[in-house]
C-alpha cells in the first residue's frame, strides 16, 4: 500500500510516498480503509521538532485522524464497511496514524460514525469538531442562553466553536485579528464580531461573554480572564499566539475572584462524544469547513501550506485520490 514514512526531522521538499506492507490486524485493533485525512500542525511540528526524540517511534506514518470504513474488524464489535472515524490515542507518533491507505488502529479510539456525509468533508469532523465541542461542553459547561466569546474565530477550531455553540443556543461573539474576516463568522454563525488588538477587558459588547474559549493561548490568556463577566468561564485550548506558557503564574492574582479557568485535551474521545457532535451536525444541518484538499501525492505541497499556516482552514488528505 502507499504511505507516507517519516525517518527523522526532515522538510516539507523532502517528504514521499512510500510502498510499504498493508499491516496484519492484532487482537484489539481494527483495520481501516482510510479514505480521507485531515491535517493538523501537530503533524507538521513532528516532521520539524520531534521526530528525532525518542518517545517518538520512528519510522513513523504521520496522522492523529482519520475518516474511513472497517476493513478488518478483528476481534471488536465493529463490522466489516462500518463507516469510522479515528483520532488521537497515539496515532502518528505512538504507532502508524492516516497518511496511508490502511491503518492499523487500536479499537477504543476508533468510532462508528451515522452521516451522510461524503468522506471529504467527513475527515474535516474528528479532531476539529471533537476539540471544539470538547471545550464548549466539558470546559464552559455551554447552555443555551450563553453569551460565547471566541477568540482565535478564524481558526480551523474557532471556526468549528462558532458553528457548534450556535447550534446549542448560545449567542456567539467572534474575535478575531482582522475586520475583513467578519462576514465570512457571520455566515458561519457569529452574532456579534469584533477586532481582536490583544486587548479585549473593557470593551463594550452587545452581551458581555460569560463563556470563552480562548485559542490564542497564554499570550492573551489573562485578558481573556478579565473579559468574562463573574461568574464567567474560560477555556484555554489553543496556542495561536506561539506563547506556550504563563510566566511567573501566580493563580490568586492572576485569575479573577468568580471566574473559572479550565483547558481542554482532545486524547480521550469517546463514542458518546463523537455521537453527540454528530447529532448536532445532522439536526442543524452543519457543513463541516475546510479550505484545501490534497492527493497523497501532493504530500509535499499540502504539508508546505500546513507549515506557512496559508490555507485559511482545514486541509484534507483524499487518500483515494491518485494524481
Amino acid at each position: 500500500m502507499k504511505a507516507v514514512v517519516i525517518h527523522q526531522c526532515c522538510k516539507a521538499e523532502e517528504l514521499t510516498v512510500s510502498e510499504i506492507s498493508t499491516p496484519e490486524v492484532i487482537p484489539g485493533w481494527v483495520l481501516i480503509k482510510v479514505h480521507a485525512a485531515g491535517l493538523n500542525h501537530s503533524e507538521a511540528i513532528l516532521r520539524l521538532h520531534e521526530a528525532d526524540l525518542d518517545y517518538i517511534h520512528t519510522p513513523i506514518v504521520p496522522g492523529i485522524e482519520c475518516a474511513g470504513e472497517i476493513a478488518d474488524a478483528s476481534d471488536s464489535d465493529f463490522r466489516k464497511g462500518d463507516r469510522v472515524v479515528a483520532l488521537m490515542g497515539g496515532m502518528g507518533r505512538t504507532f502508524n496514524g492516516s497518511y496511508e491507505e490502511y491503518a492499523l488502529l487500536p479499537a477504543h479510539h476508533v468510532f462508528k460514525v451515522e452521516t451522510s456525509l461524503d468522506w471529504i468533508s467527513l475527515a474535516a469532523v474528528p479532531e476539529t469538531y471533537f476539540t471544539a465541542y470538547g471545550s464548549l461542553k466539558e470546559c464552559l459547561l455551554l447552555t443555551a442562553g450563553d453569551t460565547l466569546l471566541v477568540r482565535g474565530a478564524t481558526s480551523t477550531v474557532g471556526q468549528a466553536a462558532i458553528q457548534l455553540g450556535k447550534a446549542m443556543g448560545a449567542y456567539v461573539i467572534a474575535a478575531c485579528r482582522r475586520e475583513n474576516s467578519f462576514e465570512q463568522l457571520r455566515q458561519i454563525g457569529a452574532d456579534e464580531c469584533v477586532v481582536d488588538d490583544g486587548r479585549l477587558a473593557g470593551h463594550m459588547f452587545a452581551r458581555t461573554p460569560n463563556k470563552l474559549l480562548e485559542l490564542v493561548g497564554p499570550k492573551t490568556l489573562q485578558d481573556s480572564l478579565r473579559t468574562v463577566s463573574h461568574p464567567g468561564y474560560v477555556c484555554d485550548t489553543g496556542i495561536l499566539g506561539n506563547v506556550f506558557t504563563v510566566q511567573h503564574f501566580e493563580p490568586i492574582k492572576y485569575i479573577p475572584n468568580g471566574v473559572f479557568l479550565s483547558s481542554f485535551f482532545s486524547n480521550y474521545p469517546t463514542q458518546q462524544l463523537i455521537d453527540e457532535i454528530f447529532s448536532l451536525i445532522r439536526i442543524h444541518s452543519i457543513q463541516p469547513l475546510y479550505r484545501r484538499v490534497f492527493a497523497l501525492d501532493e504530500i509535499v505541497e499540502a504539508h508546505q501550506l500546513l507549515e506557512d499556516g496559508g490555507a485559511g482552514g482545514k486541509i484534507i488528505l483524499n487518500i483515494d485520490k491518485q494524481q
